[in-house]
């Protein structure tokens, strides 16, 4: 199934002889995209500088919510290992999945009244946004810290003999301990060189403990072998063993050291479970917050560019062309095509009746204007947004 992209429009009513919704759908036609319904209140109005205001922050703000919804979304995708379909279910808004959210969108009244001035809405939806961002950032930051100190565990118990954990391997009675001169020390070795280093180890340094050598453990990679040696001359033969690429593990018996270790893995398993399931519910939140503040800020955008491009009294219709990014560039040629005069001399036809395109000049004239430029930076003569989710 192709991914939805959708399109927010508004044109002033003077364009439609017939329900403008009907008349948006066979401009539109049928097998580019669906026309839907998108209502949109009649807020406070305020100033004209305002209104300009007004349409450079909801810009800023739009770009924001686009990055938190990524965000989101991408975590969901972290913690779901990737799997789509499981991503998909917890894409819901408002107790819906996202597109018939979308579909039946109502600006949310008991939140977001709609008799507030145009900057506390802002304001709201901002530090909203903020709220949930910041939520759900600090939970999959968490997440990921237990994450990492499980892996880091579990590679002590699975790992090679470089890696793992010495504590359920290495019996005490092997090492020399409380002894005032001697020392045990651990070595890893390559198996290959396993020979070269039982020739060798009690050569590498002065006052090795000659026949010391034990082998303690060995994996598919690995040998670990214990060496005994006198304490004044340990840094010497422990530097020569890392000059053969050998590895000294340090390793300290404690007493019940091994069920310590077993019950710090179930601790932090234990941990990583309740944290990876309130991550995902966080997460499902996030989504639903994030893309109903989204939608709430296109619509004061829709609002605020159709003042400031029809003027009063506003008389308008909005809809949302759901359709797919191959089809959008149809849509945006048919909504050319219909509705370009608005533009007055922004559009003009050439000798084959097709519409052309406005100059730059222009364009920065109506960008600065606060008005809204479409993909690519060219200037639209109509209220016209695109947007599509991850």
């Amino acid at each position: 199934m192709a991914p939805a992209q959708y399109i927010l429009v508004s044109l002033p009513l003077r364009v439609f002889d017939d329900d403008p919704l009907k008349s948006l759908a066979v401009t539109v036609g049928r097998d580019n995209g669906e026309v839907l319904p998108y209502p949109v209140p009649s807020f406070k109005i305020g100033t004209l500088d305002a209104l300009v205001q007004h349409a450079d922050d909801l810009a800023k703000l739009n770009g924001a919510c686009e990055a938190a919804v990524a965000k989101v979304a991408d975590s969901l995708r972290g913690i779901l290992d990737g799997d789509e379909d499981l991503v998909a279910q917890q894409k819901i808004v408002n107790d819906k999945p996202t597109d018939q959210y979308l579909r039946s969108f109502q600006w949310n009244k008991l939140r977001y009244r709609a008799d507030r001035p145009l900057a506390e809405l802002i304001e709201s939806l901002q530090r909203d946004l903020q709220n949930s961002d910041n939520d759900v950032k600090a939970k999959f930051n968490q997440y990921n810290t237990v994450k990492t100190n499980l892996a880091a565990l579990e590679r002590k118990q699975t790992g090679n003999l470089v890696t793992k954990s010495l504590t359920p391997i290495v019996d005490p009675k092997l090492l020399v301990q409380d002894s005032e001169y001697m020392e045990t020390h651990l070595i890893v070795v390559p198996t290959n060189a396993r020979k070269d280093f039982i020739r060798s180890y009690e050569t590498l340094a002065p006052m090795v403990v000659p026949r010391s050598c034990v082998q303690v453990a060995q994996d598919d990679e690995f040998t670990l072998f214990a060496v005994t040696t006198f304490k004044k001359t340990s840094a010497e033969f422990l530097q020569k063993c890392r000059e053969h690429k050998w590895t000294p593990r340090q390793y300290k018996y404690v007493e019940g050291g091994k069920e310590e270790e077993q019950r710090e893995l179930q601790r932090v398993e234990k941990e990583a479970r309740k944290v990876r399931a309130e991550a995902l519910l966080l997460g499902r939140t996030g989504w639903g917050e994030s893309v109903m503040i989204w939608a709430h800020v296109m619509t004061l955008r829709v609002f605020v560019e159709t003042v400031l491009r029809y003027g009063l009294p506003l008389e308008f219709a909005s809809a949302l062309i759901r359709t797919t990014p191959k089809q959008a560039k149809k849509v945006k040629t048919a909504l050319d095509s219909a509705y370009s005069y608005l533009g007055g001399n922004a559009f003009g036809r050439d000798k084959h009746g097709r519409v052309t395109k406005d100059d730059a000049s222009l364009t920065s004239e109506m960008a600065a204007a606060g008005l809204s430029v479409g993909e690519g930076n060219e200037y639209t003569a109509y209220v016209y947004y695109e947007f599509d989710l991850p």
